[in-house]
């Protein structure tokens, strides 16, 4: 079975801890008189964060855990709080002595310490980078993040799924419309309706746009890091228009506000010209690019992940299907009868993450065009039931997973699984045949969310 995520309930007297898999969901109380359970980790290594996240959410200890450090609570965070609690009420916390961080390092005669991060240069946002050297010689990357807890699990606890939609669209603004096909879907099982067809392909079309925008990025941030500012400039123009083509349908270059159960009306035609245009641009693009030898010198053989280490930490999306995986929401009737074809390459380097997402905005843009269509719709909502329920999607980085309790009509507990919080894990696997030059290229082949894995 495939781990996806582990996380916690606080039912009062007792803990619920819930495992997802892709075959099942397991389920265990656990008194919080004792508040202990068994690691996943050793079998699932990815479930480490999960874990640690949820003792200093929670105060649950993880028995045989071979890592025990705190995850989200930084250096002055007074580690005897556990905000996710549900008796936990405080505005502001009072800051503790400052604790450092033990970080994870290899020892030895010539090996020193380089630390990336948390600030950086540019618009990045905070994350610590500490890799262990020999020479130029990666030993040994950590990767921690968590420096932005904006605690959003909290912050959704008793809204209505309406209340809380402006901020789950917010989480992660390359995943914008991705997080919102969550929440559509939990609204629909939650109010007991179905979605329409037409509303369906709709929100797969902004889907697949927003899955073009993020692709282009990388598409032209990724040759930059490796020397080749020119591809850089080519697709920052067709990333600049397919955003202004997500605002002229959206009204927001993010997305925001874009599923709603209401179709407003769309020009197909000019869609359509645009779509021809950018199918121009890109087999262009893709001309140019495949015959520049110094480009695939820097690429091949860079930053590779093992496709056994990639089935061992679970890895989801671009980083996966690098690696020979088939590992895509998308493998589903709907998709498939509209044009989607699975697309995967099997060397897990730079060079793989990077083909993979130039054939995945040539298949986006086959499904847009099948996606498209001219019916209105109007989908009226009864009123919600509690209970829990659980969505998956495939984001511009691949799968997520969010889960909703409904209680008296308001949300008892969130909480999303981004795929960023399970790659960035693997991170550190792609570094030991490489120099520490090769690190921003190898990190933006992967392109991975701060935000979304920092809630």
């Amino acid at each position: 079975m495939r781990f996806i995520a582990r996380y916690a309930k606080d039912l009062g007297k007792n803990f619920e801890v819930i495992d997802v898999f892709d075959e099942e969901v397991k389920r265990v109380v656990i008194s919080k008189e004792n508040p202990s359970i068994k690691t996943l980790a050793k079998k699932y290594p990815s479930a480490i964060w999960f874990e640690r996240k949820m003792s200093d959410d929670f105060g649950i200890v993880i028995e045989d855990a071979f890592d025990k450090r705190v995850l989200v609570h930084q250096e002055r965070f007074p580690h005897a709080i556990h905000p996710m609690l549900k008796d936990f009420k405080e505005k502001e916390i009072e800051f503790s002595e400052y604790v450092p961080y033990k970080y994870e390092v290899v020892s030895g005669d010539g090996i020193f310490q380089v630390s990336v991060g948390p600030i950086h240069a540019g618009i990045i946002e905070p994350g610590h980078f500490h890799f262990s050297q020999a020479g130029e010689g990666m030993l040994h990357q950590e990767v921690r993040h968590f420096y932005k807890y904006r605690a959003i699990e909290k912050m959704l606890e008793g809204k209505t799924l309406f209340e809380a939609k402006p901020i789950i669209e917010r989480i992660s603004g390359n995943e914008s419309v991705a997080y919102q096909t969550l929440w559509r879907d939990i609204t629909a099982m939650a109010c007991g309706v179905e979605i329409p067809l037409e509303m369906r392909k709709r929100d797969a079309f902004l889907l697949e746009l927003e899955r073009v925008i993020h692709h282009l990025t990388d598409l032209g941030f990724i040759p930059n890091d490796g020397g080749f500012g020119a591809a850089l400039a080519y697709a920052s123009k067709l990333c600049e228009d397919a955003r202004r083509k997500m605002k002229e349908l959206t009204k927001s270059r993010f997305g925001f506000g874009s599923i709603n159960f209401e179709q407003s009306f769309w020009d197909v035609e000019s869609i359509k010209i645009y779509l021809e245009q950018l199918q121009k641009d890109i087999d262009f693009f893709q001309d140019w690019i495949m015959d520049i030898p110094s480009i695939w010198d820097r690429f091949d053989t860079t930053g590779i992940l093992d496709v056994n280490n990639c089935v061992k930490y679970g890895g989801v999306g671009v980083v996966a299907r690098a690696c020979g995986i088939v590992n895509d929401r998308r493998l589903n009737q709907f998709y498939l009868e509209n044009g989607f074809e699975s697309v995967s390459e099997v060397s897990g380097d730079v060079s793989a993450r990077f083909k993979v997402r130039l054939k995945e905005v040539q298949n986006s843009i086959v499904m847009m065009r099948n996606f498209l269509q001219t019916k209105s719709f109007s989908v009226e909502l009864d009123d919600v039931k509690d209970g829990e329920y659980m969505s998956f999607t495939e984001s511009s980085i691949g799968e997520l997973f969010m889960s909703i309790d409904i209680k008296d009509g308001v949300i008892e507990r969130f909480f999303a699984r981004d795929p960023s919080f399970i790659n960035w894990q693997t991170l550190h696997l792609m570094m030991r045949a490489d120099i520490i030059a090769d690190f921003p290229l190898i990190n933006k082949s992967c392109d991975l969310s701060y935000a979304g894995n920092d809630l």
